[in-house]
């Protein structure tokens, strides 16, 4: 057996190698220029080249920075040339069968090198050591840079991060092991069916490049995904609301109501019976309702922030009441869900109608943007201008961009893995329903979307006391008093939870603050029978989250049962269980109903 898989191991044979390049090389002419005949016809000006980016100018401002310390770009230097002289030695060890220790390892969670020949084949682990040297060597030298102010400072690192995980020899043909021997064991039908997989996507996004992360035809909303039985029991311009079907002969008295980001659709929480929040609240004994963002064209384009708060959640209790007879709710916000429903609950309580909410659920909720972690990037005048100017002509911001720069945040996870698996590997992407799921992009608004970035992001004035007028209304997030639970995720890169903990110090009213492990997502969507990750629970809540965490609590599992727990108390008393169509609000279709079927570009 040992024998057997050190011979699938080898390395590939020159001659053969450079036979089945020469074949790849015909098969690829013929493919791409049947590609490019097809698109001719079909979109002329498909290729072109994206809005900038902005970085050029932090990238010359560091440059001269740099060159007005030369003393320590010599260190840098030198430091790189004592690294490689290290290497060079512990590889002339190794190809001498001497045992070596390597001068660097990829970090515990680098799931680029697995593959065994990184470590067994000296030539390989050369190639990787000599890369993350070198991108120890830019990224500390860049970080390092003294007189930079701190958004140049970040948009330069963000940058040079996203230029090394390109570079990384794992994207390569010549110095990946396992794409190699692929090609042989092959003769190079891999590489092929590669560049099918490529000109497909390249096709599918009409000559901009939409990488395929999973099967789309292996998922169907309402089938197999967005599942949790239900009807759409009201409907206005950006909404239509959902209410499900109980599964206890009992329910608790107030409704709840769950507000997901317009940014992505709501079914993030409805994805698999085994993985569905939406489900779990059901038979928690909730009647629930959800929002289900209509996905917005160009008649939309005048839509504003304040648009979406009047005919999305207040619009919902409106409805709610209606079906259930109910005056108050519970209501939940996720990720930019909860942004609005913090701004609604600061106007409310303006408005002296608080009682509309009796308690409110954040997950992953930013509501300070002071830090918003890499996102902030993205973010400065040019940059807002150019996005303005582009969804000026079309009324509206493509789904797509909002979801390359969420890719961008985690380069190595969503887009270089699925670059060797799909175009290198030449394999079809696995299914899986959360990439399902986030390759189903939203539009957003003009309007809407511009009063969000800038006022949120840019300008951070949600936590200015009437920073923010909405309805007439100058709001203030210090008024609020209603309870709060509050779910935060360790390895957040949208809503870092240090960031999103700076609301525990602006609200009046008790607030339950909840950190679970993993990620934006992944903490989130993360039931009970999963048993993974665990959480962190702490009664107090001093000002700094990292004493937050010094003192906290931790407890294995999901923190779905911590919420319950929480919620059970402003649930109210149990009552008959309650069906869509029951009260005044007729059904208008079934659920997932039809707005969440629409696709950016469809």
């Amino acid at each position: 057996m040992g024998d057997q898989q050190g011979e699938e191991r080898k390395l590939p044979d020159p001659m053969e190698l450079s036979r089945t390049m020469t074949e790849i090389a015909e098969q690829s002419q013929r493919l791409v220029a049947d590609f490019l005949q097809r698109q001719s016809h079909a979109n002329g000006d498909a290729f072109g080249m994206s809005d900038p980016l902005n970085i050029g100018q932090a990238f010359l401002e560091m440059t001269a920075r740099l060159m007005a310390q030369p003393e320590k770009l010599v260190q840098a230097q030198m430091s790189l040339w004592h690294d490689y002289m290290n290497l060079w030695q512990t590889t002339a060890r190794r190809l001498m069968g001497e045992p070596a220790e390597p001068v660097i390892a990829p970090a515990p969670d680098d799931r680029r090198f697995k593959d065994s020949a990184w470590q067994d084949n000296e030539l390989f682990d050369f190639v990787k050591q000599s890369y993350l040297l070198t991108a120890r060597w830019l990224q500390s030298t860049v970080h390092h840079v003294e007189g930079l102010d701190g958004k140049t400072q970040q948009k330069v690192e963000f940058y040079t991060r996203q230029f090394v995980d390109a570079i990384a020899p794992t994207n390569f043909l010549l110095t990946n092991p396992e794409v190699l021997r692929a090609t042989v064991e092959t003769h190079g039908e891999n590489l092929v069916n590669g560049l099918k997989n490529l000109l497909g996507d390249l096709e599918r996004g009409k000559g901009e490049l939409k990488i395929s992360m999973t099967d789309q035809d292996a998922f169907e909303i309402g089938r197999n995904v967005a599942i949790t039985p239900g009807k759409v029991v009201f409907q206005n311009d950006l909404m239509q609301l959902l209410q499900y079907n109980p599964t206890t002969e009992q329910v608790y008295r107030r409704p709840l109501l769950i507000i997901a980001p317009w940014i992505n659709k709501y079914y993030i929480l409805d994805l698999r019976e085994k993985n569905s929040f939406i489900r779990f609240a059901v038979s928690q004994g909730h009647t629930v309702f959800v929002v289900s963002w209509v996905n917005p064209d160009e008649k939309l384009a005048q839509k504003t922030f304040e648009d979406y708060m009047m005919e999305a959640p207040l619009a919902a209790l409106d409805a709610i009441r209606e079906a259930t007879g109910e005056p108050d709710a519970n209501v939940i916000g996720y990720c930019l869900g909860g942004t609005l429903v913090a701004s609604t609950l600061a106007w409310l309580w303006a408005k002296k109608k608080a009682d509309r909410i009796a308690s409110t659920t954040f997950l992953t909720t930013l509501t300070d943007f002071k830090e918003p972690g890499d996102l902030g990037v993205f973010i400065d005048e040019e940059q807002l201008q150019s996005l303005e100017a582009r969804m000026n002509e079309k009324g509206y911001l493509e789904g797509s961009a909002m979801a390359n720069t969420f890719n961008m945040l985690r380069a190595n996870d969503l887009i270089w893995s699925f670059v060797i698996n799909n175009y290198l590997l030449g394999k079809e992407p696995f299914p899986f329903d959360l990439l399902y799921w986030n390759s189903d992009s939203t539009r957003m608004p003009a309007a809407m979307h511009s009063f969000y970035l800038r006022k949120m992001y840019q300008e951070n004035r949600l936590v200015q006391p009437g920073g923010i007028t909405l309805a007439g209304v100058p709001i203030d997030l210090r008024k609020i008093k209603t309870p709060i639970f509050m779910l935060s995720t360790r390895e957040d890169h949208i809503a870092p939870w240090k960031t999103t903990y700076a609301l525990t110090q602006l609200v009046s009213g008790p607030i339950r603050f909840v950190l679970a492990a993993s990620g934006h997502i992944a903490g989130v969507v993360n039931p009970p029978e999963a048993a993974k990750y665990h959480h962190w629970v702490n009664d107090k809540n001093p000002p700094d989250p990292e004493q937050w965490l010094a003192t906290a609590t931790q407890r294995p599992g999901s923190w779905w049962p911590e919420w319950a727990r929480w919620i059970a108390d402003f649930g109210g008393e149990k009552i008959p269980a309650r069906k869509p169509g029951d009260g005044k609000l007729k059904v208008i279709e079934d659920a997932p109903g039809s707005y969440v079927k629409v696709r950016a570009g469809s």
